[in-house]
């Protein structure tokens, strides 16, 4: 499967807010492609951009002074990427690059930040999104201690699932290793454990979940905690909405480049 074969997906931020706050965002919204490796901002670098992804998914690392990194947060159609600009600043001390290919809607940090001050639905929505972050990551300090890497492993992969709505997605030993702060010799055995018990198959460079039912039993329970929360905050409401919108906005977009 191609990078590229990914659907793609409506950002549920988006999708979420009413009508009149995305139509003023609209004008400043920008359809953009993002790329496997591309890096969104760099510690201590001024955020400029804030990004809401489609079907690309990104990493949040922090990055160590020998240049290991380990993943603390990941983003795909169900946030945004820029935290910091609503929290009163333009930088921070991690690193957002992209994991998977795809494409997103781009704004300027300025506009966002504007927008954010003003109250109201856009404020309220990304305040309850910060909050399940806040979910995510120290649910996942704790995971990080507590939990075997197979059941680390297992959530990880449910959780660019989720975020991709696939499941198959391309994804190096490597590249997790890195994500997950271990050795890939590490990976490659949890990965052989969760293949020999038919939950996934992996090829070069791709991964696909075989049994979802298996591996979420084998999943340790930091994953229902983040995935209850995240439903609990953000919901699933507007879908249908968001995609009519997206729509309308890409085929507004090719109009204006014809």
């Amino acid at each position: 499967m191609s990078e590229n074969t990914l659907k793609l997906q409506v950002n549920k931020l988006l999708a979420a807010l009413p009508t009149s706050d995305y139509e003023r965002l609209l004008p400043h919204l920008k359809l953009v492609s993002l790329p496997t490796r591309q890096v969104l901002y760099e510690p201590g670098q001024p955020i400029t951009h804030v990004y809401f992804p489609q079907n690309a998914v990104v990493s949040i690392v922090t990055c160590m002074r020998d240049g290991s990194t380990v993943e603390v947060g990941i983003v795909s159609n169900e946030g945004m990427v820029g935290i910091p600009v609503i929290l009163g600043s333009n930088t921070t001390t991690t690193k957002a690059f992209v994991q998977v290919a795809g494409a997103g809607m781009q704004i300027d940090a300025d506009i966002l930040r504007t927008e954010f001050n003003r109250g109201g639905a856009i404020q309220k929505l990304l305040l309850r999104y910060v909050r399940a972050i806040y979910t995510e990551l120290t649910q996942s300090c704790a995971c990080n201690r507590l939990h075997s890497l197979e059941e680390r492993l297992a959530r990880w992969l449910l959780t660019v699932s989720d975020r991709l709505a696939s499941e198959e997605f391309p994804l190096t030993q490597e590249f997790i290793a890195q994500m997950l702060g271990v050795r890939r010799s590490g990976v490659t055995v949890a990965a052989s454990t969760l293949s020999r018990a038919g939950m996934i198959s992996y090829q070069r460079g791709h991964i696909k979940i075989l049994n979802r039912e298996d591996l979420e039993a084998t999943s340790c329970e930091c994953y229902r905690v983040i995935q209850k929360e995240f439903t609990r905050l953000l919901g699933n409401k507007s879908r249908r909405i968001g995609v009519a919108r997206t729509s309308a906005a890409l085929s507004d977009r090719r109009r204006h480049r014809q």
